[in-house]
């Protein structure tokens, strides 16, 4: 079992949801990130999702594409990211979790990959562009080393497949909210609570919802359904308006929103 599980076990036996945040790993550096999760671990925030910076993401709209530019034009080493990320992990107990391009894992071979994650304390990955048919030895892998492998169902995954996919996923299944690509929506489809039951009644994986969610409402709308809520477009945005104001200052504005999704997830 992962920390990731431990920690699903703990928030189903007090009847609480999760509030997953994501953060783009080096925007604008290593320092500044280790600064952030230290502040959403603070606030109260459950996991975190950290995206490894790639010049070809995929489903990422403007906000997060853009930020990932910034960190690789700083020249982000992927290796700098993994001992951030350690540090991070020595001092607070929130599981981190990277987002990470199949890509990157590939070259670093997996089991290198899986190694070093390990040893930095992150506790799972979800890797986009890996689909379910190729995912067998990277899930071995993970599976001999504790780490969660996050699988995604999206809007158009046909149904035997999303069945499929929960079967292989672990640690928790990641549901894509909207058809598209990653960004804040000011509404979130009518038909999600629906899909997202369905799913609920085929799996007894936590299921945890991103893309789109921004706003209190929003986590309103979808803790009834969900286990957990990731919030990634709207937090990469307020990051990356650091070249406009001091460092302190994002971080505590960032926290500050951080704890208005807090509360409406525990109403």
């Amino acid at each position: 079992m992962s920390s990731i599980d431990d920690l699903f076990i703990q928030l189903r036996g007090a009847g609480r949801k999760a509030l997953m945040p994501f953060v783009t790993a080096g925007d604008p550096d290593v320092a500044f990130t280790a600064q952030l999760l230290g502040e959403l671990a603070r606030r109260g925030c459950h996991l975190c999702e950290v995206g490894i910076p790639y010049s070809d993401p995929v489903a990422d709209g403007p906000v997060i594409q853009a930020s990932y530019t910034r960190a690789l034009d700083h020249h982000i080493q992927f290796r700098a990211i993994l001992d951030m990320l350690g540090s991070v992990a020595s001092q607070w107990t929130v599981p981190l979790v990277t987002m990470v391009s199949y890509a990157i894992v590939y070259r670093q071979g997996l089991e290198h990959y899986a190694d070093l994650a390990q040893q930095q304390g992150v506790a799972g990955l979800i890797v986009p562009d890996l689909p379910i048919e190729e995912s067998a030895a990277l899930a071995t892998v993970c599976q001999s080393r504790d780490l969660s492998l996050i699988q995604l169902v999206t809007p158009t995954t046909p149904r035997d497949r999303a069945i499929r996919i929960a079967e292989a996923s672990t640690g928790f299944l990641y549901y894509v909210s909207v058809t598209g690509i990653t960004g804040e929506r000011t509404e979130l489809p009518p038909e999600l609570l629906d899909r997202v039951g369905w799913l609920r009644e085929q799996t007894d994986l936590p299921i945890c919802i991103g893309f789109g969610i921004s706003q209190p409402e929003h986590v309103r709308q979808l803790a009834p359904v969900a286990d957990g809520l990731i919030v990634g477009s709207a937090l990469v945005r307020r990051i990356g308006m650091a070249g406009e104001t001091t460092r302190d200052q994002v971080v505590r504005e960032v926290g500050d929103y951080v704890s208005t999704l807090l509360a409406a997830l525990a109403e």
